[in-house]
């Protein structure tokens, strides 16, 4: 059974930063690709970021790209997504994902989230 806990998350001011992480079992981490996805109040579901299964290849969302870093740690079974110069926007609860085939969508189930408030 797939299973994703997700953790860092809190409240920023903005300009701030957090470092999310998800633990992830019940699957082979090492050869899955892996995605965080946000819901911000109000709004739909929206894809932030990939990783391929190896670490090398990285995409983003044009508005998080050069503010957020993902990265994974195989040998942890855990990912991550380092969150720089935040801004009120980034307000959502951030989940982790396996990735489908096709970057910028993602399989369920998720994690059951971790919230992030950017607010001065």
């Amino acid at each position: 059974e797939v299973h994703l806990a997700e953790s860092g998350g809190g409240l920023v001011q903005p300009g701030g930063s957090l470092r999310l992480s998800c633990a992830a079992s019940g699957f082979t981490f090492s050869t899955v690709a892996m995605s965080w996805v946000r819901q911000a109040p109000g709004k739909e579901l929206e894809w932030v970021s990939h990783i391929g299964f190896g670490g090398r290849n990285t995409y983003y969302l044009p508005s998080v790209k050069g503010r957020f870093t993902i990265s994974r740690d195989n040998a942890k079974n855990t990912l991550y997504l380092e969150l720089n110069n935040l801004k009120t926007e980034d307000t959502a609860i951030y989940y982790c994902a396996r990735s489908d085939f096709a970057v910028g969508t993602w399989l369920e189930p998720r994690g059951q989230g971790t919230q992030v408030t950017v607010s001065s």
